[in-house]
């Protein structure tokens, strides 16, 4: 009798919002006595993050997003075929207990490999509205984690399970004070962190720097994460200023391009503007913070908006829209400031927990990896 494997193939490169699951998932199957191999894009911030879990093995893989410009659609089918290729030498060789993906250009070539090779091919989707790859891929899937009340056409709904987002071990609320020292701004006082994803967002960096006044002003410090790249003042590092409010309270604004510690970033801090990509919003509530959310307005299938709609409907935080981002300031410096409110989102947050539970995902994997499988081929597709 064959023995069941104990390995798991994850992809999870391109973003933030892919890797940071993959990540989470792969620490607790570690901790469970699994081996994991995660596969990454040759993106810098996949590099970046990755380069923080030495303990984990991360393998870069090839694909580009789809496109159809032609230029773009033939590099696509190029990387498509290395893709496949790269798949079937890598399951071959390692002969996976299953191939689970987050979605993702990374996410076409290998689930096909896999299943042509019947290999379980699991996929988790984290937005409300699902992307392309996972669409595109659902029907050879042998199961689909989809987030609380999410829908999708043209598979059996034996196939799909309702779960949430893996958040990393690291991001958990943390002492505010403590917080405050780990990333060097004041521990008294109001703090406002800005955040544009992995990625940065420039009409979020913009809008901070050309209103900053206002905030340091009002007393309230400003720890804003731009990207890398995105801003000339920290794009090689830190840039820190302090300065003094209208009644002469210290106030302390901090740039970064980028966020090592995000648990303490935002146990730091009072409230959170921010993209509302689903990894995001996943720490939000995993560090209990509430947020203003501006959704970037050009994400595929407008995913950001159905994100932020549903943060808001539960209410734990409010929507801007970035049309409407010169009203930013007075929103943000209204709920800043508002003690009773905070307190009434957080409690709030803290109700949303449990939707964004995902340990039916491990349990299931934990069955494959075992040969345990009776229990659950009612519902595969």
């Amino acid at each position: 009798m064959k023995t069941p494997s104990k390995r798991f193939i994850i992809a999870c490169g391109g973003t933030g919002g892919h890797l940071s699951p993959g990540i989470a998932l792969a620490e607790r199957l570690t901790e469970k006595g699994f081996r994991c191999t995660l596969l990454v894009s040759k993106k810098r911030i996949d590099a970046r993050l990755s380069e923080k879990y030495s303990e984990l093995e991360f393998l870069r893989a090839p694909g580009c997003a789809f496109s159809l410009r032609p230029l773009a659609f033939a590099k696509f089918l190029l990387n498509l075929l290395q893709s496949l290729a790269f798949g079937f030498s890598l399951f071959l060789r390692e002969r996976p207990a299953a191939f689970v993906s987050f979605g993702g250009f990374l996410t076409v070539g290998l689930a096909v490999a896999s299943r042509l090779l019947f290999i379980p091919v699991i996929l988790h989707e984290a937005n409300r509205v699902p992307g392309k790859a996972v669409r595109w891929m659902s029907r050879i899937a042998t199961r689909v984690y989809l987030p609380p009340g999410v829908r999708l056409r043209g598979i059996t709904p034996l196939a799909v399970r309702s779960t949430g987002f893996p958040v990393r071990r690291e991001i958990f609320p943390r002492d505010k004070a403590e917080s405050r020292r780990r990333i060097g701004v004041p521990a008294t006082g109001k703090l406002l962190a800005v955040f544009g994803g992995s990625q940065g967002a420039k009409p979020l960096n913009d809008w901070i720097e050309r209103d900053l006044k206002r905030f340091t002003d009002a007393g309230v410090s400003v720890f804003c994460v731009t990207g890398p790249g995105k801003f000339a003042d920290a794009a090689e590092g830190d840039a820190t200023r302090e300065t003094r409010s209208r009644d002469g309270a210290p106030v302390f604004v901090r740039f970064i391009p980028f966020c090592d510690d995000m648990a303490s970033a935002l146990s730091a801090a009072d409230l959170v503007v921010s993209r509302s990509g689903a990894g995001s919003l996943a720490e939000f509530v995993a560090c209990c913070v509430p947020a203003v959310l501006v959704p970037y307005p050009f994400a595929a299938d407008n995913h950001q908006e159905a994100n932020a709609r549903f943060f808001r409907e539960k209410g734990a935080g409010v929507v801007v829209p970035q049309t409407e981002i010169a009203t930013l300031t007075d929103e943000t410096l209204s709920l800043v400031t508002d003690d009773a409110l905070l307190a009434e989102l957080r409690a709030n947050i803290e109700k949303m927990s449990r939707e964004f539970d995902w340990s039916n995902m491990v349990g299931d994997l934990e069955h494959y990896a075992t040969g345990e499988t009776r229990g659950l081929k009612s519902e595969q597709a």
